[in-house]
């Protein structure tokens, strides 16, 4: 039985744990896989997550809250620096921490910055990728990790799932006695209208060219079920077109496949502005909810 929300009952368990990393070493798709379901968008380029997204798991006796976080890197914008804030702000306030690092790309000196950032006693190390590479190599990586003094180290495969239903009861097992903060039937607390656009934004990842991603912000503006306009933001005049495609190709395909992901009846409509140097302007960092 699940005790009252926000009630602490005697042996129920539960916590905040948050992924932290660098970019694009795979803590969204750990933290699906988790959950056993979508709830942040996964993409191979760099800085995907941009905001804190969480998600709650919930087991007889135990909730945990899990915090992906943007990935800690060198910023170049001012969006950059706000990204790395964002997830060094999770830290301070987490049960747990999981460092997740690149098993096939192996660790490496930003891997060493970000592991200067976290407390050892609440770190586990988690080596992802590790159906991409053979036993020898993830050991390799665990010697090297080891270096870092933390208190446990997890081969995994957030992909295929490899590995990760132990990490899953060990960090369940670390929570304290505390309340159930969200009710059973939660899976995450991000509201709908961000999601629809990360859908958009995920499915524009997936299709534009290597120098855009980091030019595009997606927000919502309209929400009249089921009609839902979005808005897809470029910074300069000659983006415009490639995330419009020749004769709308591309964001017709955007929107067919994020459509794909929305409830049956969903009236998609996809606007393209331009909306110059969004990435280091304060103010319009601040709109975006950056």
């Amino acid at each position: 039985m699940s005790s009252v929300i926000g009630e602490v009952s005697d042996g129920y368990r539960s916590g905040f744990v948050t992924l932290v990393g660098r970019p694009n070493v795979g803590k969204s798709t750990l933290l699906n896989r988790f959950l056993g379901q979508k709830v942040t968008i996964v993409s191979d380029k760099p800085q995907t997550t941009r905001t804190e997204v969480r998600g709650v798991l919930t087991r007889p006796g135990v909730q945990a809250v899990f915090c992906d976080t943007p990935g800690i890197h060198k910023p170049r914008t001012l969006l950059g620096e706000r990204l790395n804030r964002t997830a060094r702000a999770t830290l301070g306030d987490m049960d747990v921490v999981l460092f997740v690092v690149d098993g096939e790309g192996g660790i490496g000196r930003g891997d060493e910055f970000v592991a200067a950032g976290l407390l050892v006693e609440r770190t586990v190390l988690v080596v992802n990728k590790a159906d991409r590479v053979g036993r020898d190599r993830v050991a390799e990586q665990l010697l090297k990790a080891s270096g870092f003094g933390f208190d446990e180290y997890f081969p995994i495969s957030a992909k295929t799932g490899e590995g990760v239903e132990a990490l899953l009861e060990h960090v369940l097992g670390r929570l304290p006695e505390g309340p159930q903060f969200y009710p059973d039937d939660m899976v995450t607390d991000v509201p709908e209208a961000f999601w629809v656009a990360e859908l958009v934004r995920e499915q524009l990842l997936a299709i534009v060219r290597e120098e855009l991603p980091h030019s595009i912000a997606t927000r919502v503006t309209e929400w009249e079920w089921p009609r839902i306009r979005c808005e897809i933001l470029v910074e300069r005049d000659s983006q415009k077109g490639m995330v419009i495609g020749k004769k709308g190709a591309v964001l017709k395909q955007v929107g067919i496949a994020a459509r794909e992901q929305l409830p049956e009846g969903a009236f998609l409509e996809l606007v393209v502005r331009v909306d110059k140097d969004w990435q280091r302007r304060s103010r319009a960092l601040d709109r975006l909810g950056y």
